[in-house]
Protein backbone atom coordinates (compact mmCIF):
# COMPACT_ATOMS: atom_id res chain seq x y z
CA UNK A 1 0.00 0.00 0.00
CA UNK A 2 1.29 3.48 -0.83
CA UNK A 3 1.93 6.16 1.76
CA UNK A 4 -0.72 8.85 2.16
CA UNK A 5 0.51 12.33 1.45
CA UNK A 6 -1.29 15.49 2.47
CA UNK A 7 -1.10 18.34 -0.02
CA UNK A 8 -1.91 21.99 0.59
CA UNK A 9 -2.56 23.96 -2.59
CA UNK A 10 -5.24 26.51 -3.30
CA UNK A 11 -6.04 28.85 -6.18
CA UNK A 12 -5.99 31.73 -3.69
CA UNK A 13 -2.19 31.38 -3.66
CA UNK A 14 -2.34 32.80 -7.18
CA UNK A 15 -3.79 36.10 -5.90
CA UNK A 16 -0.38 37.48 -4.86
CA UNK A 17 0.61 38.91 -8.23
CA UNK A 18 1.82 41.99 -10.04
CA UNK A 19 1.20 43.10 -13.64
CA UNK A 20 4.89 43.79 -14.32
CA UNK A 21 7.41 40.92 -14.80
CA UNK A 22 8.71 39.16 -11.69
CA UNK A 23 10.40 35.77 -11.25
CA UNK A 24 8.06 35.05 -8.33
CA UNK A 25 4.65 35.01 -10.00
CA UNK A 26 1.51 32.83 -10.12
CA UNK A 27 2.60 31.17 -13.37
CA UNK A 28 5.24 29.30 -11.38
CA UNK A 29 2.56 26.98 -10.00
CA UNK A 30 -0.55 27.40 -12.15
CA UNK A 31 0.09 24.35 -14.36
CA UNK A 32 1.15 22.30 -11.34
CA UNK A 33 -2.08 23.16 -9.52
CA UNK A 34 -4.13 22.21 -12.59
CA UNK A 35 -2.29 18.90 -12.81
CA UNK A 36 -2.91 18.07 -9.15
CA UNK A 37 -6.59 19.03 -9.35
CA UNK A 38 -7.04 16.47 -12.14
CA UNK A 39 -5.41 13.65 -10.18
CA UNK A 40 -7.57 11.19 -8.27
CA UNK A 41 -5.10 9.12 -6.29
CA UNK A 42 -5.98 7.50 -2.99
CA UNK A 43 -2.41 8.24 -1.89
CA UNK A 44 -3.05 12.00 -2.06
CA UNK A 45 -5.25 13.91 0.36
CA UNK A 46 -6.00 17.57 -0.15
CA UNK A 47 -5.76 19.65 3.03
CA UNK A 48 -7.56 22.99 2.93
CA UNK A 49 -5.54 25.96 4.19
CA UNK A 50 -6.61 28.69 6.56
CA UNK A 51 -5.30 32.17 7.20
CA UNK A 52 -2.84 32.31 10.08
CA UNK A 53 -3.93 34.54 12.95
CA UNK A 54 -1.99 37.68 13.77
CA UNK A 55 -0.91 36.12 17.07
CA UNK A 56 0.44 33.13 15.14
CA UNK A 57 2.37 35.32 12.70
CA UNK A 58 3.93 37.08 15.68
CA UNK A 59 5.38 33.78 16.90
CA UNK A 60 8.27 34.48 14.51
CA UNK A 61 7.72 38.06 13.31
CA UNK A 62 7.59 41.33 15.21
CA UNK A 63 4.31 43.26 15.50
CA UNK A 64 6.16 46.29 14.08
CA UNK A 65 6.99 44.34 10.90
CA UNK A 66 3.36 43.28 10.48
CA UNK A 67 2.35 46.93 10.95
CA UNK A 68 4.83 47.96 8.26
CA UNK A 69 3.36 45.44 5.85
CA UNK A 70 -0.16 46.77 6.40
CA UNK A 71 1.08 50.25 5.55
CA UNK A 72 2.95 49.25 2.39
CA UNK A 73 0.35 46.96 0.76
CA UNK A 74 -1.87 49.98 0.08
CA UNK A 75 0.85 52.17 -1.41
CA UNK A 76 0.92 52.92 -5.14
CA UNK A 77 4.45 51.57 -5.56
CA UNK A 78 4.41 47.78 -5.04
CA UNK A 79 8.16 47.88 -4.36
CA UNK A 80 7.98 50.63 -1.74
CA UNK A 81 9.08 48.19 0.98
CA UNK A 82 11.71 46.07 -0.78
CA UNK A 83 13.22 46.20 -4.26
CA UNK A 84 12.64 42.46 -4.84
CA UNK A 85 9.51 41.75 -2.82
CA UNK A 86 6.36 43.33 -4.20
CA UNK A 87 3.39 44.02 -1.95
CA UNK A 88 -0.15 44.32 -3.29
CA UNK A 89 -3.56 44.40 -1.62
CA UNK A 90 -3.89 40.60 -1.84
CA UNK A 91 -0.35 39.92 -0.64
CA UNK A 92 -1.05 39.79 3.10
CA UNK A 93 -4.08 37.46 2.92
CA UNK A 94 -2.12 35.18 0.56
CA UNK A 95 0.91 35.12 2.85
CA UNK A 96 -1.30 34.40 5.87
CA UNK A 97 -2.93 31.58 3.92
CA UNK A 98 0.50 30.11 3.14
CA UNK A 99 1.47 29.98 6.81
CA UNK A 100 -1.93 28.70 7.92
CA UNK A 101 -1.85 25.94 5.31
CA UNK A 102 1.43 24.74 6.79
CA UNK A 103 -0.11 24.76 10.28
CA UNK A 104 -3.02 22.60 9.11
CA UNK A 105 -0.64 20.08 7.57
CA UNK A 106 1.47 19.98 10.74
CA UNK A 107 -1.64 19.36 12.87
CA UNK A 108 -2.82 16.54 10.61
CA UNK A 109 0.59 14.86 10.63
CA UNK A 110 0.87 15.16 14.42
CA UNK A 111 -2.60 13.61 14.75
CA UNK A 112 -1.35 10.55 12.85
CA UNK A 113 -3.78 11.05 9.97
CA UNK A 114 -1.06 11.44 7.32
CA UNK A 115 2.32 9.90 6.62
CA UNK A 116 3.81 13.07 5.14
CA UNK A 117 2.86 16.56 4.01
CA UNK A 118 3.74 18.96 1.21
CA UNK A 119 2.67 22.60 1.31
CA UNK A 120 2.64 23.88 -2.27
CA UNK A 121 2.34 27.47 -1.16
CA UNK A 122 3.49 30.88 -2.28
CA UNK A 123 4.92 33.39 -1.67
CA UNK A 124 8.04 31.62 -0.39
CA UNK A 125 9.33 32.43 3.06
CA UNK A 126 12.84 31.42 4.06
CA UNK A 127 14.47 34.84 3.48
CA UNK A 128 12.04 36.67 5.78
CA UNK A 129 13.64 37.47 9.13
CA UNK A 130 11.77 38.26 12.30
CA UNK A 131 11.59 41.93 11.40
CA UNK A 132 11.96 42.17 7.63
CA UNK A 133 10.80 40.57 4.40
CA UNK A 134 13.10 40.22 1.40
CA UNK A 135 13.93 38.02 -1.58
CA UNK A 136 10.28 37.46 -2.61
CA UNK A 137 9.45 36.39 0.98
CA UNK A 138 6.84 38.00 3.26
CA UNK A 139 6.27 35.57 6.15
CA UNK A 140 8.73 32.81 6.94
CA UNK A 141 6.46 29.80 6.52
CA UNK A 142 8.90 27.17 7.73
CA UNK A 143 10.02 29.16 10.77
CA UNK A 144 6.40 29.80 11.69
CA UNK A 145 5.64 26.09 11.33
CA UNK A 146 8.55 25.19 13.60
CA UNK A 147 7.33 27.69 16.18
CA UNK A 148 3.81 26.32 15.85
CA UNK A 149 5.10 22.78 16.51
CA UNK A 150 7.02 24.01 19.54
CA UNK A 151 4.13 25.96 21.06
CA UNK A 152 1.10 23.91 20.05
CA UNK A 153 2.60 20.42 20.17
CA UNK A 154 5.42 20.84 22.66
CA UNK A 155 8.22 19.65 20.37
CA UNK A 156 11.77 20.44 21.45
CA UNK A 157 13.93 18.96 18.67
CA UNK A 158 13.02 20.07 15.15
CA UNK A 159 15.34 19.66 12.17
CA UNK A 160 14.96 22.10 9.28
CA UNK A 161 16.71 21.17 6.05
CA UNK A 162 16.80 23.88 3.38
CA UNK A 163 18.02 22.79 -0.05
CA UNK A 164 16.87 25.90 -1.89
CA UNK A 165 19.79 27.22 -3.93
CA UNK A 166 19.75 30.39 -1.81
CA UNK A 167 20.82 30.53 1.83
CA UNK A 168 18.06 30.32 4.44
CA UNK A 169 19.11 33.58 6.08
CA UNK A 170 15.73 34.38 7.63
CA UNK A 171 15.24 30.93 9.12
CA UNK A 172 18.79 30.96 10.44
CA UNK A 173 18.35 34.34 12.13
CA UNK A 174 15.09 33.38 13.83
CA UNK A 175 16.57 30.24 15.43
CA UNK A 176 20.21 31.30 15.80
CA UNK A 177 20.29 31.17 19.60
CA UNK A 178 18.19 28.06 20.32
CA UNK A 179 18.99 24.35 20.35
CA UNK A 180 15.35 23.38 19.88
CA UNK A 181 15.55 23.93 16.13
CA UNK A 182 18.55 22.71 14.15
CA UNK A 183 18.80 24.64 10.85
CA UNK A 184 20.81 23.09 8.03
CA UNK A 185 21.12 24.98 4.73
CA UNK A 186 22.91 23.79 1.60
CA UNK A 187 23.13 26.56 -0.96
CA UNK A 188 25.19 28.02 -3.78
CA UNK A 189 27.86 30.38 -2.48
CA UNK A 190 28.27 33.92 -3.72
CA UNK A 191 24.64 34.64 -4.62
CA UNK A 192 21.73 36.34 -2.80
CA UNK A 193 21.51 36.82 0.16
CA UNK A 194 25.33 36.63 0.32
CA UNK A 195 25.35 34.87 3.68
CA UNK A 196 25.45 31.32 4.98
CA UNK A 197 29.16 30.84 5.57
CA UNK A 198 30.40 27.69 7.35
CA UNK A 199 31.53 29.81 10.31
CA UNK A 200 27.92 30.87 11.01
CA UNK A 201 27.24 28.22 13.66
CA UNK A 202 24.70 29.79 16.03
CA UNK A 203 25.12 31.55 19.36
CA UNK A 204 24.43 30.99 23.05
CA UNK A 205 22.33 27.83 23.49
CA UNK A 206 22.15 27.56 19.71
CA UNK A 207 25.89 27.30 19.16
CA UNK A 208 26.41 24.35 16.84
CA UNK A 209 22.74 24.19 15.84
CA UNK A 210 23.18 26.18 12.64
CA UNK A 211 24.89 24.27 9.84
CA UNK A 212 25.70 25.95 6.52
CA UNK A 213 27.04 24.08 3.51
CA UNK A 214 27.85 26.57 0.74
CA UNK A 215 28.62 24.82 -2.54
CA UNK A 216 30.18 25.82 -5.83
CA UNK A 217 28.24 26.50 -8.98
CA UNK A 218 28.38 23.39 -11.21
CA UNK A 219 27.74 21.06 -8.25
CA UNK A 220 25.10 18.50 -9.19
CA UNK A 221 23.47 15.26 -8.11
CA UNK A 222 26.56 13.35 -6.97
CA UNK A 223 27.99 16.20 -4.87
CA UNK A 224 24.66 17.09 -3.27
CA UNK A 225 23.84 13.44 -2.53
CA UNK A 226 27.19 12.84 -0.88
CA UNK A 227 27.11 16.03 1.18
CA UNK A 228 23.53 15.65 2.40
CA UNK A 229 23.79 11.89 2.76
CA UNK A 230 26.77 12.15 5.11
CA UNK A 231 25.47 15.24 6.87
CA UNK A 232 21.95 14.00 7.55
CA UNK A 233 23.15 10.62 8.76
CA UNK A 234 25.26 12.23 11.45
CA UNK A 235 22.84 14.97 12.44
CA UNK A 236 19.78 12.73 12.70
CA UNK A 237 21.57 10.03 14.70
CA UNK A 238 22.85 12.56 17.24
CA UNK A 239 20.06 15.14 17.37
CA UNK A 240 17.15 12.66 17.12
CA UNK A 241 14.66 15.17 15.70
CA UNK A 242 11.00 14.79 16.60
CA UNK A 243 9.96 16.42 13.32
CA UNK A 244 11.78 17.08 10.03
CA UNK A 245 10.78 20.19 8.11
CA UNK A 246 12.07 20.77 4.59
CA UNK A 247 12.43 24.15 2.90
CA UNK A 248 11.97 22.69 -0.57
CA UNK A 249 13.44 25.09 -3.09
CA UNK A 250 13.70 23.70 -6.61
CA UNK A 251 15.76 26.56 -8.08
CA UNK A 252 18.96 24.49 -7.94
CA UNK A 253 17.64 22.58 -10.98
CA UNK A 254 19.90 22.58 -14.03
CA UNK A 255 17.17 24.30 -16.08
CA UNK A 256 16.53 27.10 -13.58
CA UNK A 257 18.41 30.16 -14.80
CA UNK A 258 18.43 31.81 -11.36
CA UNK A 259 21.28 29.52 -10.24
CA UNK A 260 24.40 27.77 -11.48
CA UNK A 261 23.94 24.36 -9.86
CA UNK A 262 23.13 21.29 -11.92
CA UNK A 263 20.55 19.24 -10.03
CA UNK A 264 18.36 16.92 -12.09
CA UNK A 265 14.62 16.39 -11.75
CA UNK A 266 15.29 12.91 -10.39
CA UNK A 267 17.55 14.21 -7.61
CA UNK A 268 14.62 15.78 -5.79
CA UNK A 269 12.99 12.37 -5.59
CA UNK A 270 16.27 10.84 -4.44
CA UNK A 271 16.76 13.23 -1.52
CA UNK A 272 13.14 12.59 -0.56
CA UNK A 273 13.86 8.87 -0.18
CA UNK A 274 16.81 9.73 2.06
CA UNK A 275 14.64 12.00 4.19
CA UNK A 276 11.88 9.41 4.43
CA UNK A 277 14.38 6.91 5.81
CA UNK A 278 15.60 9.34 8.44
CA UNK A 279 12.05 10.36 9.38
CA UNK A 280 11.10 6.72 9.87
CA UNK A 281 14.10 6.11 12.12
CA UNK A 282 13.96 9.23 14.28
CA UNK A 283 10.68 11.11 14.13
CA UNK A 284 7.78 8.68 13.69
CA UNK A 285 7.60 9.64 9.98
CA UNK A 286 6.96 13.29 10.85
CA UNK A 287 8.12 14.87 7.58
CA UNK A 288 6.73 18.05 6.05
CA UNK A 289 7.87 19.79 2.87
CA UNK A 290 7.21 23.50 2.38
CA UNK A 291 7.85 24.94 -1.06
CA UNK A 292 10.31 27.79 -1.47
CA UNK A 293 11.95 28.76 -4.78
CA UNK A 294 11.81 27.37 -8.30
CA UNK A 295 11.35 29.85 -11.11
CA UNK A 296 11.23 27.75 -14.26
CA UNK A 297 7.61 26.51 -14.27
CA UNK A 298 8.44 23.42 -16.34
CA UNK A 299 11.34 22.16 -14.21
CA UNK A 300 9.52 23.20 -11.03
CA UNK A 301 6.47 21.10 -11.89
CA UNK A 302 8.56 18.10 -12.90
CA UNK A 303 10.67 18.31 -9.72
CA UNK A 304 7.65 18.65 -7.44
CA UNK A 305 5.98 15.67 -9.11
CA UNK A 306 9.20 13.67 -8.67
CA UNK A 307 9.11 14.55 -4.98
CA UNK A 308 5.44 13.64 -4.64
CA UNK A 309 6.07 10.31 -6.34
CA UNK A 310 8.90 9.55 -3.90
CA UNK A 311 6.68 10.48 -0.93
CA UNK A 312 3.87 8.16 -2.02
CA UNK A 313 5.85 5.08 -3.01
CA UNK A 314 5.31 2.04 -0.85
CA UNK A 315 8.95 1.76 0.14
CA UNK A 316 11.83 4.18 0.15
CA UNK A 317 15.08 3.38 -1.58
CA UNK A 318 18.56 3.79 -0.10
CA UNK A 319 20.80 5.36 -2.75
CA UNK A 320 24.53 4.85 -2.89
CA UNK A 321 26.51 7.78 -1.48
CA UNK A 322 29.93 8.23 -3.03
CA UNK A 323 32.47 10.98 -2.30
CA UNK A 324 33.65 13.42 -4.92
CA UNK A 325 36.89 15.35 -4.33
CA UNK A 326 35.39 18.85 -4.14
CA UNK A 327 32.46 17.77 -1.97
CA UNK A 328 34.69 15.69 0.31
CA UNK A 329 36.95 18.71 0.86
CA UNK A 330 33.97 20.86 1.89
CA UNK A 331 32.78 18.34 4.45
CA UNK A 332 36.15 17.48 5.97
CA UNK A 333 37.19 21.11 6.47
CA UNK A 334 33.85 22.21 7.91
CA UNK A 335 33.80 23.65 11.47
CA UNK A 336 30.66 21.63 12.29
CA UNK A 337 33.06 18.84 13.39
CA UNK A 338 33.46 20.77 16.64
CA UNK A 339 29.85 19.91 17.51
CA UNK A 340 28.78 16.87 15.47
CA UNK A 341 30.38 13.62 14.37
CA UNK A 342 29.94 13.54 10.60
Amino acid sequence: MSSQLGLVFDNRYLHHSIPTPSSENPERVRSLYNHLQQQNKTSLRHIAPREALNSEICMAHSPFYVKQLREHVVKADPYSYDRDTYLMEDSLPTARLAAGGCFNLADTIMAGELDYGFALVRPPGHHATGGRGMGFCIFNNIALTAEYLRRQHGLRRILILDFDVHHANGTQEIFYDTNEVLVCSIHQSGIFPFSGFPEELGSEEGLGYTVNIPVHAQFGDSEYTYLLGRLLQGLVEQYLPQFILVSAGFDGHIDDTISGTLLSTEWFGLITHILRRHASESSENHLLYIMEGGYNPISLEASVLSTIDALTQKEFICPGIFPTPRADKILHSHPLHRYWTI
